[in-house]
């Protein structure tokens, strides 16, 4: 198993590139279902939580080849309907072909997902979804087995906001007979990206990106050419590095309209932040003023962003609020950063961040993707060495995120344990 090694201290300086975005990716894979032929899927990332998803696929009878960050999927021979426990188990947007197997075949049977322990995350709004598009559905031995002749398009008002659930009804009722209406949809911008492909692909789509989608059927789709998104969140994640580290980078491939909520907090909190020719430049001040927030829904701060915030907030000047409202288990870095010496007090929901003058290094343990982001963030700011272990939960998400870093000046090495 690998850890990381890191010696704090350093302002980052230089520039670095944004990969491809893992949320947006997964729901593109998946969508190759719906078309028989070969896609090809560029400004993929590599990442666990790739591989998995190309093992997916290849189980279900799926042809993927890779060449860089290019990969080609020929969905022609995806005649097996079973997503096993063994492959899904690991990663929760695996669930994500029981609507295009279902649209395309008639019946699909895909084991309940796993992923990440930052709490309960239910599929009952994709479940839901289904049956109102005419699906029957049964809950068996762990699996979910659904049947129908033919999806017919329905209006589906979601309980919540729900990003995994939109995309899954969205690639469903592609291919469904009629029109369907999603009300309440969740409004991120990788459902957008995933629209986009399937708009290229033929379907006929509109309103993605708000609270309310059309989605009028059509009887087939075709295979296309598409380039994933940049991720919103390692983009993120680096804008945090130059601001812990009173850096001075440079970000290319990120849209910086996708990070509103996180730009006007950074900023408030002291942060440069210049968007010139599609490169953001992002320099950190000598002292970061402390700032309250609240995660929401997009367009709201996103809920992926909580942890790494936190980490600046432990050196900020002053008392800050941060309040987790979209998953109940996510404060468990918290632990963690108190190594380091951060001042944190949790109560239900709420986590109050005293900003201190210094964080020490210390040896700390991952418990989640984000969180391990965060812990990396932290070490970066610390004085003296900080190891991160089970750093197995960022391989899921970041992609080579400590050679990135190791390029604007850290000094970063991973080692096995």
């Amino acid at each position: 198993m690998d850890k990381l090694i890191i010696r704090g201290g350093r302002k980052l300086s230089g520039e670095v590139s944004v990969s491809g975005s893992k949320n947006a990716a997964l729901p593109i894979f998946c969508a190759t279902i719906l078309a028989p032929g070969l896609h090809e899927i560029s400004n993929v990332p590599f990442l666990r939580d790739i591989n998995t998803t190309i093992k997916v696929l290849e189980s279900l009878g799926a042809v993927v080849e890779g060449n860089g960050h290019v990969v080609r999927i020929d969905a022609t021979n995806v005649n097996n309907v079973e997503a096993t426990y063994d492959l899904v188990k690991t990663m929760r947007a695996s669930v994500l072909v029981l609507g295009p197997l279902l649209a395309r075949h008639g019946r699909a049977r895909v084991s309940l997902p796993g992923g990440c322990a930052i709490g309960a995350r239910p599929i009952d709004q994709h479940l839901k979804g289904l049956k109102a598009l005419g699906a029957e559905i049964n809950l068996t031995h762990g699996y979910v087995e659904a049947k129908a002749r033919q999806l017919k398009g329905a209006r589906i008002n979601f309980d919540m906001p729900t990003v995994g659930g939109t995309e899954h009804l969205m690639m469903a009722a592609s291919l469904a007979k009629g029109e369907t209406v999603l009300e309440n949809a969740a409004r991120e911008p990788e459902i957008v990206d995933l629209a986009s492909m399937l708009i290229q692909m033929g379907a006929r789509i509109e309103g993605a990106g708000t609270d309310t989608i059309r989605i009028q059927g059509v009887s087939e789709l075709s295979p296309v050419s598409y380039r994933v998104m940049p991720d919103r969140i390692e983009a993120g994640t680096f804008m945090i590095a130059a601001a812990i580290t009173a850096g001075d980078i440079r970000i290319a491939n990120m849209q910086l309209e996708h990070l509103d909520a996180l730009v006007f907090k950074l900023q408030d909190a002291g942060v440069d932040i210049i968007n010139k020719e599609g490169v953001v430049r992002v320099k950190g001040p000598k002292k970061i003023r402390s700032m309250n927030i609240k995660t929401r829904p997009y367009p709201g701060f996103p809920t992926d962003m909580q942890a790494q915030f936190m980490a600046l907030m432990t050196v900020a000047d002053g008392a800050s609020v941060i309040a987790e409202n979209i998953f109940e288990n996510r404060f468990m870095h918290v632990s963690e950063l108190l190594r380091f010496g951060a001042d944190i007090t949790v109560e239900g929901n709420s986590a109050t961040v005293k900003g201190v003058k210094k964080l020490s290094g210390a040896p700390v343990m991952a418990t989640d993707l984000r969180a391990s982001a965060c812990l990396i963030l932290a070490g970066l700011a610390a004085e003296g060495e900080t190891e991160v272990s089970r750093i197995y939960h960022l391989d899921r998400g970041y992609e080579s995120i400590e050679k990135k870093l190791a390029g604007l000046g850290a000094d970063i090495v991973r080692v096995k344990e």
